[in-house]
C-alpha cells in the first residue's frame, strides 16, 4: 500500500471504541499524519496528559468534537451548556498548542435540536446565534474557531436544529471569520441544491474551517447516526465536492468522520488502512488545484 495522503486526518470517531492512547498509536502506525480528537477520550485521562500525549504522537491536530447543544431556552441547562462550551474552547485550544506543526484550533459545534415539548424552530435557531455571541469573545482571546457543523435535516429534531451550509453561513454573518466558521461534511451537505454556490460562499468568506468527508449509501440503518461509510462506497460525488472545496483555497486537512457499527466493530489498525485506501481512490485525486 502506498503512504496515506498528508493531507488525510482521522477523526476518532472514526475508531471509536479505541481509547486516546490506542488511536493515536494506530493513526501514527499506519502513516497518517493528523488526527481529530472527541472531547470524552480526552477528558478520560485529562487534558494535561492528553496534551502530552499528543506531542508524544507527532501528529497534527485537526479539530476537537464537539461543543454546541444549546438551543433550550434561558436556565440553569442553557446555562450548564454555554459553560461546558467555555471548557471546549480551552481544551481546543490547549489539544492546539500540543500537535505537531500545522494543527488548527477548531472546535465542531453540532447545534442541537429542538426543546423537549417545542416546534419553534425559528426560536431555537435564534439561541443558537445567541450562544455564539456569548462564546465568541472567548474564542476570540484563546485563538479558536468556533466550526458550526449543519446536519442533515433528518437530524434536526434531536441534534441540528441547522440543517444547511446556508444557515450556517448566516448564523456565522455576525463574527469574524477566524472566531466563527462551518463545518462542510459531506454527508450531511451532499444533497443540498445550494451547496456548491454556499461551499463558493463559505470560501469567499473565509469560512471553511474544516472539511469532512464519509459517504452515504441506502438502505439507512435503524439507527440512521450510524450510516456513514468509507469514501466510495455509497453514491456521494467526491470530485465536485472536493474540487468545490479545494477551488475556494482550502488547504488544511481533511477528516474522515465515520459513524457505523461495523467500522466500529473492526480492529482500529485495520480501518486506518481501509479509509487510507479510499481516501486516496476517492478524494485525494480532486486535491490538487487547476
Amino acid at each position: 500500500m502506498s503512504a496515506p495522503d498528508p493531507r488525510l486526518s482521522i477523526n476518532q470517531a472514526t475508531i471509536k471504541h479505541a481509547d486516546l492512547a490506542t488511536a493515536l498509536q494506530v493513526t501514527r502506525a499506519g502513516g497518517v499524519q493528523a488526527i481529530g480528537l472527541w472531547r470524552e477520550p480526552v477528558q478520560e485521562v485529562g487534558l494535561a496528559t492528553a496534551s502530552a500525549m499528543l506531542t508524544d504522537s507527532g501528529l497534527r491536530f485537526t479539530t476537537l468534537c464537539r461543543g454546541g447543544f444549546f438551543t433550550m431556552p434561558e436556565g440553569a441547562a442553557r446555562r450548564a451548556s454555554i459553560d461546558d462550551n467555555r471548557v471546549a474552547i480551552e481544551e481546543t485550544a490547549a489539544l492546539a498548542s500540543a500537535g505537531a506543526e500545522g494543527s488548527t484550533a477548531v472546535l465542531v459545534l453540532v447545534a442541537g435540536g429542538l426543546p423537549d415539548g417545542s416546534r419553534d424552530l425559528i426560536g431555537a435557531r435564534e439561541r443558537v446565534r445567541d450562544a455564539l455571541g456569548e462564546l465568541a469573545p472567548g474564542a476570540a482571546a484563546a485563538g479558536v474557531t468556533l466550526a458550526i457543523e449543519p446536519l442533515h435535516p433528518m437530524f434536526a429534531s434531536d441534534r441540528a436544529v441547522v440543517s444547511t451550509l446556508g444557515q450556517a453561513l448566516d448564523m456565522a454573518a455576525d463574527f469574524d471569520p477566524a472566531v466563527v466558521g462551518v463545518a462542510v461534511d459531506t454527508f450531511h451537505i451532499w444533497w443540498d441544491p445550494d451547496v456548491l454556490g454556499q461551499i463558493a460562499r463559505a470560501g469567499e468568506e473565509g469560512r471553511i474551517a474544516t472539511y469532512q468527508v464519509c459517504d452515504w449509501k441506502t438502505p439507512l440503518p435503524v439507527d440512521v447516526l450510524l450510516s456513514r461509510h468509507y469514501p466510495g462506497e455509497g453514491i456521494i460525488d467526491f470530485d465536485t465536492l472536493t474540487r468545490a472545496v479545494i477551488d475556494t483555497g482550502y488547504d488544511r486537512d481533511i477528516e474522515v468522520e465515520i459513524f457505523n457499527a461495523d467500522v466500529w466493530a473492526t480492529e482500529p489498525g485495520e480501518t486506518i488502512r481501509r479509509t487510507a485506501t479510499s481516501f486516496g481512490a476517492t478524494v485525494s485525486p480532486h486535491l490538487a488545484r487547476p
